[in-house]
């Protein structure tokens, strides 16, 4: 297969091995791919508590935001808190929700939808708030662009309290207070937090402030949610959050939480980041992807356990039609890209693809094709357009260098969104293109396979996937390590899955004989030679249900 470029990362300097001798040289090797070269930042890794955790009030107009919700919460002020349809956004809703509620405050929520409003804060919703009563309004996961939407809103007396992660612009909205770590000036230490994570330091500072932390940690099992789902590296402050908050689901799970596991046939107490990313979240997102996110935040807020079954089949009968939209799109998408010919950037257009799923097909057709991709909806007037990227070309730098004849614009460096009018569709795919193929100019364009360390197949044996399992949470910033082992034997090949989908090896190393699964991998099955290179994670198989190690093979080469 080698369909990627493959980086052994070196080796750490004998005298880290030295320093850390209670540790075995495999297990210290991936700490140090890891950066934690001081002893004290390897003892706060591998606690993940909170000496992790860093002051709220070290970010951004923190003392403000807390100051004008006290002021709210003593004068019985009506306050909203403007959220968006995706996970994140939906569990910082409800966090922030649950938490000023329980200080007495009176507050409610809003969720936009997506199809009918879109991300973003819009200034027909902030007049609808303020005719409600709504004096003050704090957003979460958005509002960092609002420039113009705040300005309205605070001629007409509306506060806006901004809470946000997204990269702010050269312009801040004039708001009562912005917090948001990655605003110039910042000296917040960690600048990854998810929106729900940046909503949850502004709730620890308010409780803080008034001396009630108690029952904070509480919310975490959202926080874990929001943070997993935006794919934020999994270091730093979000590993002590996400740690604990996956202890708290598998612990103490929400009403709806144990409803979605019994419709997924997931187990509770053995929930972790990978079942968060591929399961939980894809089905909360669901309904914010399709209509209004609101179902999937009454599932998390219910305490009904008829409610939560109701609502989890429904959500489960949701996804699965997402799923069947999501591989229309990428196939018609697919189709258009390979008859245009593969550009450095990818860019699929038509009026039939349903706005919630672009941004799903685009991120499958960046990983089949390692291009950065955008999947437009083109309406009459206005266009809207969902972009997915690879590490060695940043989306929103780009969409920056296109904002003359952008409507609206925000997001990531590698997963972004825009509106623009329709007529000018044919510059934007112009201007993208020819960034693109500057940027990316003599780049090899295939993903790179960070890999820990070279082993053989006996250094697996033991307590070694125990001990690996100290490194967890996993996720982005903290990948699953990643192995090479050399001139293995294939003592057996197998074509398994729906169509031949995948392939199931036997792989031998002098007394060492193990499983392989190699997925999406069934078309390379003539390219199997005697003696494979393999490149690999270990996982846990279950299967009728007994338990047994696996390699799961990610890529392979043969030895001639």
């Amino acid at each position: 297969m080698n369909n990627s470029r493959w980086n052994v990362l070196p080796p750490a300097p004998a005298d880290y091995f030295a320093e850390n001798p209670h540790l075995s040289p495999l297990i210290a090797q991936i700490f140090y791919n890891r950066g934690l070269t001081e002893p004290t930042q390897l003892a706060s890794f591998i606690a993940a508590d909170k000496r992790l955790s860093a002051d709220p009030f070290l970010i951004p107009d923190m003392h403000q935001a807390v100051t004008r919700t006290y002021r709210a919460l003593l004068c019985g002020e009506n306050i909203a808190i403007y959220g968006d349809f995706d996970t994140d956004g939906i569990t910082a809703t409800i966090l922030l929700v649950q938490g000023i509620s329980r200080l007495g405050g009176n507050v409610v929520p809003y969720l936009p939808h997506r199809l009918n409003e879109g991300h973003g804060v819009k200034t027909p919703v902030l007049e609808k708030l303020r005719q409600q009563g709504i004096s003050l309004v704090i957003t979460v996961d958005c509002g960092i662009t609002a420039l113009a939407e705040v300005k309205k809103a605070q001629r007409k007396g509306l506060d806006i309290i901004i809470t946000d992660h997204h990269t702010p612009p050269d312009t801040i909205p004039p708001a009562v207070a912005v917090v948001n770590p990655k605003l110039p000036g910042s000296r917040y230490p960690f600048l990854e937090l998810a929106g729900v994570g940046v909503a949850f330091k502004f709730l620890q500072a308010l409780l803080q402030s008034i001396g009630k932390e108690e029952g904070l940690d509480d919310l975490l099992d959202l926080v874990a949610l929001g943070t997993i789902a935006d794919v934020m590296p999994l270091v730093g402050e979000n590993r002590y959050l996400v740690k604990q908050g996956l202890r708290l689901l598998n612990d103490k799970p929400r009403t709806g939480i144990r409803g979605m596991a019994n419709q997924a046939n997931l187990t509770i107490g053995s929930l972790d980041a990978e079942s968060i990313s591929w399961v939980i979240a894809p089905r909360l997102n669901t309904t914010g992807r399709l209509g209004h996110a609101m179902p999937s935040y009454q599932l998390l807020i219910t305490e009904s356990a008829d409610e939560a079954r109701q609502l989890s089949l429904w959500l489960e009968q949701k996804n699965a039609e997402r799923q069947r939209m999501t591989s229309e799109v990428i196939s018609k998408a697919r189709d258009q890209i390979l008859a245009e010919g593969v550009a450095p950037v990818l860019i699929a257009s038509d009026e039939e693809f349903p706005a919630g799923v672009i941004g799903l097909a685009a991120g499958r057709l960046r990983e089949e094709f390692y291009r950065p991709a955008v999947v437009i909806k083109p309406g009459k007037q206005t266009s809207i357009g969902s972009c997915r990227s690879i590490p060695e070309f940043n989306i929103t730098q780009a969409l920056q260098q296109c904002q003359s004849f952008l409507s609206q614009f925000g997001g990531h460096p590698q997963a972004a969104g825009f509106t623009l009018p329709t007529k000018d569709l044919p510059r934007l795919k112009e201007a993208l293109i020819r960034i693109a193929t500057t940027t990316l100019a003599g780049i090899d364009l295939r993903p790179h396979l960070d890999i820990d360390a070279e082993v053989t197949l006996a250094e697996l044996a033991g307590e070694t996937f125990h001990s690996l399992q100290k490194l967890a949470p996993f996720g982005k910033g903290n990948p699953v390590p990643t192995f090479i082992s050399r001139k293995l034997e294939v003592t057996n090949l197998r074509v398994i899955g729906n169509k031949g989908a995948h392939l199931n090896l036997k792989l031998r190393q002098g007394g060492s004989t193990w499983d392989g699964i190699a997925f999406h991998a069934g078309n390379y099955s003539k390219r199997i030679t005697p003696l494979l290179d393999i490149v690999y994670n270990l996982e846990v198989d279950s299967w009728c249900g007994a338990e047994r190690l696996r390699l799961n093979i990610l890529d392979f080469a043969p030895v001639e």
